[in-house]
């Protein structure tokens, strides 16, 4: 059966790849993703399908910047080597693909590209969505995903979004070095950012796990807010429950890999000054 779900998998593959745009990846990648779909289908349930999938990753090497690459924007399509962000799109498209019992691999590329892409649309550099904020906002539009920010408490603090960084340091960006005509571009998205508000857990209410298990649920996408300057989000990952708390399942810098943090999301957050609490999204499962 396994052998099947691969062949068909590879068919799948290789009927995409002839798209005028394909996606950038491993025939590798898109077997396991089509093998995983299949296998979602049979055993994961539909109440905790995205930790199903967020637990898939774990050991898979953190790897910082696997989406820029020389040329063109095209979709990159890497589950061997994740980083916070393409962590929580690569479960969260799964997650759809399996909501809506779909298990093409071309399937996974459109949902993807719809999470990864202003109005779900490649054109250029600049139509991916960079900032975290500018990721829920477009994605909730979309109906793909929800903001939670009620009640209160726990959402008793208010975030004010004042996002710059980008735009002032284009030096760290490739794209923007290589092309600096897409800096106002990026400015002005910014711009459009900046002066929205969002409710958020304080990290002094993260260690009331009573209060929190009542609000957050295994699997809800957890994005960590910062007070660094120019940016709103500092780093993403899926909410696990243990006897002990709330932790972190997440693609760790420190740890050079996907895991589960050992310590407590609240303890996590108390070894990081410049963390100021959670914002927590759901993906949509009623559709």
């Amino acid at each position: 059966m396994r052998a099947l779900v691969l062949f068909i998998g590879l068919l799948l593959t290789q009927a995409f790849s002839a798209a005028s745009q394909p996606a950038v990846c491993t025939a590798a990648d898109s077997l396991e993703i089509v093998s995983w779909l299949a296998e979602a289908q049979q055993t994961a349930p539909k109440t905790a399908v995205t930790l199903h999938f967020a637990r898939k990753m774990l050991g898979r090497p953190y790897v910082a910047h696997t989406l820029e690459a020389e040329g063109e924007e095209r979709l990159i399509v890497n589950t061997r080597q994740l980083d916070c962000t393409t962590l929580v799109e690569t479960v969260t498209a799964l997650t759809l693909c399996t909501l809506h019992k779909q298990q093409s691999f071309a399937d996974y590329v459109h949902w993807l590209t719809r999470l990864r892409y202003r109005n779900g649309t490649i054109d250029g550099y600049a139509s991916r969505l960079h900032y975290f904020s500018d990721w829920i906002v477009c994605n909730q539009q979309a109906k793909l995903v929800t903001e939670l920010q009620q009640p209160d408490p726990p959402f008793t603090a208010l975030q004010h979004l004042h996002v710059n960084y980008m735009s002032t340091h284009p030096q760290s960006y490739s794209a923007l070095r290589s092309q600096p005509q897409l800096v106002p571009i990026i400015a002005r998205q910014e711009q459009q950012l900046t002066g929205l508000q969002f409710r958020y857990i304080p990290k002094a209410l993260v260690s009331r796990s009573s209060l929190l298990r009542n609000v957050i649920q295994d699997g809800d996408i957890i994005a960590i807010t910062t007070s660094k300057s120019g940016l709103e989000i500092a780093h993403l990952g899926f909410a696990v429950w243990q006897a002990d708390g709330l932790h972190l399942l997440n693609a760790s810098q420190l740890h050079k890999k996907v895991v589960v943090e050992p310590m407590t999301l609240s303890q996590y957050l108390k070894r990081h000054p410049s963390h100021t609490g959670i914002r927590i999204i759901r993906i949509n499962s009623n559709i």
